[in-house]
């Protein structure tokens, strides 16, 4: 967890408001003559007032620099640069944004002054410092700006309102030091290892699970987006899942699942939870938007993404009862796109059609069973199942107070659909139990008659196991 911490801070951009997150330029030239007024000392000068914590010298030299030399793009850069890394992000609001010019200057300054007013929370003027470096056309800051697209979109999400820039006897206010200011939302991404229904059965690992080695390629499989879907994020974020969030969840522990129980592979479903601000219940994620690569990367640098060899994302879109999954196909060690499924269904056709994707993931990825642990069987029903593994989730995270039971679903439509498949292979029947006993401990369950299991012997323990 702590993966999309800084998403309004966060993950899917730069840190805002981070010391080494400012760009500075090339040393200066060596030769003070090569400036107007002996820039390169004055420069100096004002950098170890910085670090005497004298802000009122160092900007008494910056004044002076500027009017000599507050074209320059390199000077811009320096100050905007040594003022973010030493934390006086107010500073570079008030005298760098004023005379920065994009065509001018370049994006290096324009990229602190954004990070300066994302630090405060000031989002209509980072959305117009963000436009006008996005209006640059330039190919490597690609990612980067769209990462700070994400981070800007989830800033105004939260609510959160703007850092005064002056406190009330008119100093500047120091973002780092405001702990009294509002809290603003976070969103931390849950790693699921292991099959969502094996949770609870710990102690029958050895008997349901199959070992792993240290030779095997680590792939995660990422929540999918559902760019268009709401109008309103926060409310539906703040709903009962819908079929569609539920489907962005469930279709990645589904193909977790599947290549747990192959002996080449040790995947994880990354998974989001949105944190609002101050103490109001958390809430399962909605990603609005496709991962990016810069996503991609703070994935594989989070504690959990160690070692990820291929990454799975994705976009789900529903229009009128049909449906369009594209998922993308990661390489981590370059970071390209390697491959793209795009499957089509609607209600009639859904456990068809998912059924054919998952073979070809299966087949693409070169997906063997694994010979130990149970034997591993793709589900009759598709539908059911991503349904199954949903409610499973929703109940996990609540057992694990990362989500409110409050905002589970009601549980008896799930039931109903499972009843008749939980006796087809022995995940069902563990599904079925385990699915069931956190409901009943949670006080969700809904009143239902007894079903056939599987007689595998392990379901037998794992009931017994459970009580």
């Amino acid at each position: 967890m702590g993966f999309f911490d800084r998403l309004a801070g966060k993950k899917a951009s730069p840190p805002p408001a981070t010391p080494n997150a400012f760009s500075t330029p090339a040393p200066l030239p060596a030769d003070p003559s090569a400036f107007a007024g002996n820039i390169l000392p004055r420069l100096a000068a004002a950098r170890a007032c910085l670090d005497a914590k004298d802000l009122p010298g160092a900007l008494a030299i910056y004044e002076e620099v500027l009017a000599a030399a507050g074209d320059r793009a390199d000077v811009l850069v320096t100050i905007s640069g040594d003022l973010g890394s030493t934390g006086h992000i107010v500073s570079i609001i008030e005298l760098i944004a004023p005379r920065y010019d994009a065509e001018k200057h370049g994006p290096a300054t324009g990229l602190n002054i954004l990070q300066a007013y994302l630090a405060v929370r000031h989002t209509d003027a980072a959305q117009h410092v963000l436009d006008i470096l996005f209006d640059l056309n330039r190919p490597e800051l690609e990612d980067r700006l769209h990462g700070f697209s994400n981070a800007l979109a989830e800033m105004i999400v939260s609510g959160a309102p703007p850092i005064p820039l002056h406190g009330a006897a008119g100093e500047a206010t120091d973002p780092a030091s405001a702990s009294a200011l509002p809290a603003v939302s976070k969103v931390d991404l849950v790693s699921i290892s292991k099959p969502i229904w094996f949770y609870g059965l710990e102690p029958l690992a050895d008997k349901i699970l199959p070992p792993k080695t240290a030779r095997v390629r680590r792939i995660a499989f990422a929540q999918l987006a559902l760019p268009g879907a709401y109008t309103d994020v926060p409310a539906a974020q703040a709903r009962p899942e819908d079929e569609l969030g539920r489907l962005s969840r469930a279709l990645p522990l589904w193909f977790a699942e599947t290549f747990y129980f192959s002996p080449h592979y040790a995947p994880i479903a990354a998974l989001g939870i949105f944190h609002p601000p101050g103490n109001a219940p958390k809430q399962p994620f909605i990603f609005a938007n496709e991962w990016t690569t810069e996503n991609l990367r703070q994935l594989v640098e989070s504690p959990n993404g160690d070692g990820l060899d291929y990454i799975f994302t994705g976009a789900l879109r529903q229009q009128s009862g049909d449906y369009e999954l594209l998922l993308r196909v990661w390489e981590v060690k370059k970071f390209r796109e390697r491959k793209q499924f795009l499957v089509r269904w609607n209600p009639a056709s859904a456990d068809a059609e998912l059924a054919k994707l998952h073979e070809q993931i299966r087949l693409f990825m070169e997906w063997t069973p694994e010979k130990s642990g149970l034997p591993y069987a793709a589900p009759a029903s598709p539908r059911v199942w991503l349904d199954t593994l949903g409610a499973s989730l929703g109940l996990f995270l609540a057992e694990k107070a990362l989500l409110p039971k409050e905002i589970l679903p009601p549980l008896a439509p799930t039931f109903n659909e499972l009843a008749p498949h939980a006796m087809s292979t022995a995940s069902a029947s563990l599904a079925w139990l385990t699915t069931l006993h956190r409901a009943k401990a949670l006080g969700l369950a809904p009143t239902m008659s007894d079903v056939m299991l599987s007689p595998n012997p392990h379901v037998a323990e794992a009931r017994a196991l459970l009580g």
